[in-house]
């Protein structure tokens, strides 16, 4: 197998050194960590970062290190968005701290009872509940309303901060 043209036992093309194999691990964790928003089960934010991490880390140089400090302050920009621009909206719509609070903690059973969905489901199930108890049956499904549309906000604009630390990331592996 050694006498096969290209060197390597699997037949020709470039064999598998150390930055290559940290590269494939790092875009594995990268592209993990972005399902991982999606679906949340996994710290998906973490697992970008980590990934990048990977990569930048044995490299020891300045592209490596501004590339994990640009995607790191990417990620916790997001994290800090994620919590406040929702979190507004629902005030604002007149859905009080309480609510948030009964939603939350009936999300993280529900994250139990229901694999991968139960923690949304759990978040909208506890507003509307909180609200049921709170204002009534005419006025509580608006509220939840407003829960699941934050929801979603939330979830993208932790995608967006991700997708953006992942696009400097293969910048610099295109450029570097």
């Amino acid at each position: 197998m050694a006498g096969r043209p290209g060197g390597t036992p699997y037949g020709g093309g470039v064999p598998l050194t150390g930055s290559v194999a940290t590269t494939v691990v790092a875009a594995l964790l990268v592209l993990v960590g972005l399902v991982g928003i999606l679906v949340p089960v996994l710290p998906g934010p973490v697992l970008v970062v980590a990934g990048i991490a990977v990569w930048a880390v044995p490299r020891n140089d300045a592209v490596g290190w501004t590339v994990l400090g640009v995607a790191v302050a990417l990620v916790v920009a997001g994290s800090v968005l994620k919590y406040l621009l929702p979190g507004r909206r629902m005030r604002d719509a007149g859905v009080p701290g309480r609510t948030l609070v009964a939603g939350g903690l009936l999300g993280i059973v529900g994250f139990f009872v229901v694999p991968v969905v139960g923690l949304l489901l759990g978040f909208v199930l506890g507003v509307y509940l909180a609200e049921l108890a709170r204002i009534g049956r005419a006025r509580a499904w608006p509220s939840a309303r407003h829960a699941l549309t934050a929801v979603g906000w939330s979830i993208l604009i932790e995608l967006a901060a991700a997708l953006l630390a992942t696009a400097v990331w293969v910048g610099a592996l295109v450029l570097a």
